[in-house]
């Protein structure tokens, strides 16, 4: 998904949209050949029901059939309703082909994959201090931004890949408390320095490596606002919390923000979010100015993808930026789809989270439980951040996020992995 650019550009987006819509078809020839349901749970339907409700609203947009719902650009909205079909699908395929654990495994490190890789090329472009990316030559600055164009996507990007990782980390901790037995202690060490927890904590130094250097103040801030928020939050849902949890959490702190940060230059980070001042920025100027549009078009909106058409009109001055986009998500949702739609989306969005919640509260599954944490981190960040950007007009972004989405469903509602003890005594 973010590579190349993002796929924040037409081109890159229709690969994009090419993928989906022909494993959709592939699906589709699948299920009628060997006779098999497209869905085949009620969770999947009402998972895809807000989706479908802003499909229907797309095209009631576009149609102009009853009188207030309209476009002022019809060509965006096409646009958007192409996208929203693209990511409906995606999430009709994820909900339906990783319904097993070990598949939700291969999703969990495909995207921790991504991050690292991300995370990798971004610092190497930004320690080589190159003029301009040596692919698509696009200037980086001092700013890492890995294949995306815009440095706050970038660490957006990692900041949901970090939450993952997070979440699977913790699964891997044990949960049962033993006696002080150095014998113990060392064997337990060894195994860890062999198993996938040194992996994913190196992949986690990785990404904040690479989250530290883009040097967006609310996608580091963010992060570890949420994962303070969620750790803490846990404290009081979860009923068995893993034996080193705390003393993991605040590794993340001291070892990654402190000791590492100060190695990549969180220095850099911190001067700037000392300079940010109301006076410097312009996007609350932004914010300010969308409300007119917003009580004008209260209920319906102007139409999906029509920011970049109808705020100038309403601009009172020029800005020292051209703002495309509202660098606010509620604003921009707001202005485009009105009220009701928004507030679909939004309760949607929450319901996952509480999804989330109640997994790790109500389910016994180690790695069920573990990612419903770092998917109720990621939402928690995804929250902060879009009230400052438009992280979520990112095809890549939103992308991943909808998949933090889907695994909320997923992680709750699936059957757990069957030991072989287990299928022994049921085929006895």
């Amino acid at each position: 998904m973010p590579i190349p650019l993002g796929s924040n550009r037409i081109w890159s987006l229709a690969v994009l949209e090419i993928g989906i819509v022909l494993i959709s078809i592939a699906h589709i020839v699948y299920c009628f050949k060997y006779n098999d349901l497209l869905l085949r749970y009620r969770w999947q339907k009402q998972l895809l029901i807000p989706a479908g409700l802003m499909l229907v609203y797309l095209c009631l947009q576009l149609l102009n059939w009853i009188p207030g719902i309209d476009t002022v650009d019809a060509y965006q909205t096409a646009q958007q309703l192409l996208k929203t079909f693209c990511f409906t699908l995606f999430i009709l395929l994820l909900s339906q082909y990783c319904q097993q654990p070990k598949a939700i495994r291969w999703l969990l490190i495909a995207i921790i994959l991504s991050g690292c890789l991300q995370a990798f090329y971004g610092t190497l472009l930004n320690l080589l201090q190159l003029d301009t990316s040596p692919i698509f030559g696009y200037h980086d600055g001092d700013r890492a931004k890995g294949s995306f164009v815009y440095q706050n996507h970038f660490a957006n990007y990692l900041a949901l890949c970090l939450s993952i990782a997070f979440g699977w980390l913790l699964s891997e901790l044990k949960t049962t408390k033993k006696e002080f037995d150095l014998r113990e202690m060392l064997i337990d060490l060894l195994s860890t320095l062999f198993s996938r927890k040194l992996i994913l904590r190196l992949a986690i130094i990785i990404m904040v490596i690479g989250l530290i250097l883009s040097r967006s103040r609310m996608g580091n801030a963010g992060f570890f606002t949420a994962l303070g928020f969620v750790s803490l939050l846990s404290m009081f849902i979860y009923r068995r919390p893993p034996t080193l949890f705390k003393p993991l959490v605040v590794s993340i702190f001291i070892l990654d923000l402190l000791i590492v940060g100060s190695i990549f230059g969180v220095d850099k980070l911190k001067q700037r979010l000392d300079d940010t001042s109301f006076s410097s920025e312009t996007r609350d100027e932004v914010v300010f100015d969308s409300i007119p549009i917003i009580k004008q078009h209260l209920f319906t909106g102007t139409g999906g993808g029509s920011f970049y058409t109808v705020f100038p009109q309403y601009q009172p001055q020029f800005y020292s930026g051209f703002y495309d986009h509202a660098h606010n998500e509620y604003v921009q949702f707001l202005v485009e789809y009105g009220v009701v739609m928004t507030s679909v989306l939004g309760f949607w969005v929450l319901y996952a989270f509480w999804l989330a919640c109640r997994t790790m509260y109500l389910r016994n599954n180690k790695l069920y439980k573990g990612v419903a944490f770092g998917c109720a981190m990621a939402i928690i960040h995804m929250l902060l951040h879009i009230s400052v950007d438009f992280n979520l007009q990112s095809p890549s972004n939103a992308l991943l996020f909808l998949t933090i989405i889907t695994l909320c469903w997923l992680v709750r509602y699936l059957p757990s992995e069957i030991t072989r003890a287990q299928k022994s005594s049921h085929q006895f």
